[in-house]
This record gives structure tokens, sequence and C-alpha cells, in this order.
């Protein structure tokens, strides 16, 4: 690069960090900023390990970042100034920029039905991760998530051990039901063969499936369906559907309905081409003329095209449109069995599928690779 450049990167999760990774020692007279409000990063695939009781890793992100030379400040981002080019943070503070990455991620969508952010949790940030009461747990939504989370509580029924200082844990769990409620059957998406293996693992883990019911509204001992039916539960965990951060559509960016920001070929927003986006904050093309799906399969990749397509740029190169396809879906059922389905290039379900222990293992292989991509090891 040429001349002094400031390239800031808000967002520390995968699509912020393999996009820091792919530009350090990269971008020659330029500094790399990374902003998150988080002091670690945990890996969001593992956090219903976490709920269940289980220890998962942490790493300290100022020391990760920095030793790669990229500065990190830890903030919650307030404004965003695209014409002024600036971020406003908590404090009165801000930060310059010539290119920003806007990699902000997701959280569980907590305002769709009356009572979730009274009562439910979720499971969807490090910050939602806290010990379960004991007593029957009601898991709402029946997509990766859900069916994760329900297979692991079902398995476990056990103290998971006392973590030391670098894991994150919820201690004992002990659960008398685990309830999986889903408008669907649990991996309707999947191939009939993965779909029944989910169902026939989650039967045989003890977890109670009620497939073609709503909730209507969240109680404090509960969840009530629209057929007034109610369900009791001394938790409710809150699983279906994710919303993103409003700051890109408060600061005017080209943003769909759900305020995730448009993006051209090359992940330029398309109101403003000094801002890339990554992640589940961005609305990418993806095969058969569907957006990008939420995912860290989707984090990964993007956030890693999004720093190339800047060095390329910045060395007086246009970078190739992104060409991406999904290859396999990966769904763990408790820690020996999972499915791995293999999908076709317009991310529709593929005949082939893994099951089982070798499943469990290939799960835990690309878990292990998707964190080594993000600059964790």
């Amino acid at each position: 690069m040429t001349g002094q450049q400031r390239i800031v990167v808000l967002g520390a999760g995968y699509a912020g960090l393999s996009a820091a990774r792919r530009l350090a020692g990269k971008t020659g007279d330029t500094t790399i900023t990374v902003v998150d409000t988080r002091v670690e990063f945990v890996e969001r695939v593992r956090l219903h390990q976490a709920v269940a009781g289980q220890s998962i890793r942490r790493w300290d992100l100022r020391e990760m970042l920095e030793r790669k030379g990229i500065e990190f400040v830890r903030a919650r981002v307030t404004d965003l100034d695209p014409i002024a080019k600036r971020v406003r943070l908590d404090g009165e503070r801000s930060i310059a920029y010539d290119t920003l990455v806007y990699a902000l991620g997701s959280a569980a969508d907590r305002s769709s039905v009356p009572g979730i952010a009274e009562y439910a949790r979720s499971v969807a940030t490090p910050e939602d991760v806290q010990a379960l009461p004991r007593g029957p747990v009601v898991v709402v939504g029946a997509g990766s998530t859900g069916i994760e989370l329900a297979a692991e509580l079902a398995e476990s029924h056990r103290d998971s051990g006392a973590a030391g200082d670098d894991e994150l844990t919820t201690g004992i769990q002990e659960f008398a039901t685990v309830t999986l409620l889903g408008s669907e059957e649990p991996g309707a998406w999947l191939s009939a063969l993965a779909a029944d293996h989910v169902r026939a693992t989650l039967t045989r883990l003890g977890v109670e499936i009620r497939s073609g019911v709503k909730v209507a509204e969240v109680l404090p001992d509960g969840v009530r369906l629209v057929d007034g039916t109610v369900v009791p539960a001394s938790a409710v965990v809150w699983t279906a559907g994710f919303t993103v951060p409003d700051l890109a559509r408060r600061a005017g960016l080209d943003v769909d309905g759900q305020g995730r920001i448009r993006t051209d070929e090359t992940l330029r927003s398309l109101s403003h081409p000094d801002i890339y986006a990554a992640g589940d904050a961005a609305l990418i093309d993806g095969p058969g003329d569907r957006p990008l799906r939420m995912a860290c399969a989707t984090a990964l990749p993007t956030g890693s095209y999004v720093g190339r397509a800047i060095l390329a740029r910045a060395h007086g190169t246009e970078p190739k449109p992104m060409t991406f396809r999904y290859q396999v879906q990966c769904i763990s059922l408790g820690r020996r069995d999972a499915v791995i389905q293999f999908l076709n290039a317009d991310d529709t379900p593929a005949t082939r599928v893994l099951r089982g222990r070798t499943g469990a293992w290939v799960k835990e292989t690309i878990v292990r690779i998707a964190g080594k991509a993000a600059g964790l090891r």
C-alpha cells in the first residue's frame, strides 16, 4: 500500500478475525485496528456445549491480535459516519478510517414473540451462556442450533468439571426432560437420511420432539403455544431466529429489511464502496439465487475474501468477484454423534451423509480448522 492508510475492522468474530488475519503483515504503511466489546474470543459454534455444562476454551483478543501487529480496541460502537469516515465509540471516543470492514455479526432475535426478552435464554453470544436451573428445559427452534443444544443438554446429565482460567463453563447440569419445539421437523431441510438420523438420535437421547407447533408467548415458567397449550419448563432457550445490529441502517447505508449491508460482487457496500461487509451482517448473493446464510461457514470465507480484496485494490489490482459454495453442513448430536450433510452447488442436500462417531469426528475436525482459520491456533 502507498501512503499511511487506516483499516478498521468492526467485530472480532469469525468474519472480522479472518479478515484481519488475512491483512496482517501484508499492508505496508498501514494500521489495522479491530474493535469489539469483548476482551475474549469464544468459539460461537461451541456455545451449546457451554450451556450444557462443558468447558470450552477462550482466547485473549488483545494478546492474539497484537502479536500479529494488529491494534485492538475494546469498545462499543455507537455510531458510524460514512461521510466523515469515522466510527464513534462509547466514552466519547472515535476512530477514523480509510477502509472499513463491517463484521458485527448477529444476536438472538428477542422481539418476535412476547416474553422472549423477559424470560427466555439464548445461545447466540458468549454473554448468553449461563447455568440453567434444574428441571425441564424447553428449546424453541428446530434448526441446527436448537438441535445441537437439545442433544447436548440431553446427553450432559453429569458434572462437566471445573473450568480453568482459559475456559468457559456453566458447571453442573441436571435436567428432568428436554423438549424441542419447532414449526417443522428437526432437520427438515436436510436429506431424508440425515433428518431421520437426527430424529432417531434425539429420541434415543430422551429429547421430546414436538413438531408443527408455534410459540405465542414465553412465560416465566414455560411457553404458551398458539393453540393455547402451555408447556411447562424451568428454563426456555430461544434459538428461533437471529437479528443484526442497526448501526448500518442508522448510518444511511443500503441495507435489506433485516439491516444487513447490501454488497457487490467484491463484498463492498453498494452505497459506500470504502466499506466492506462480511459474515452475518452482510447480504451476499449465493448459489441458487439465495443469499448466503448466517453461519460460521459463511463468516470465515467472506472475511478472508474481504482481506484479499482490500489487498488487491491496495496494490492496484481489481479483485476477482467472490465465488463461493457450501460443501457440507455439520450438526452435532452430543459428543459422540453428528450428521455431516453433503451439499449440492445450490446449497440443497446431496445424497451423501456421514453419521455417528465418524460424523462427530468430522464435525470436531471442521470446528478446529475454523478456529485455525480465524487465527486462534
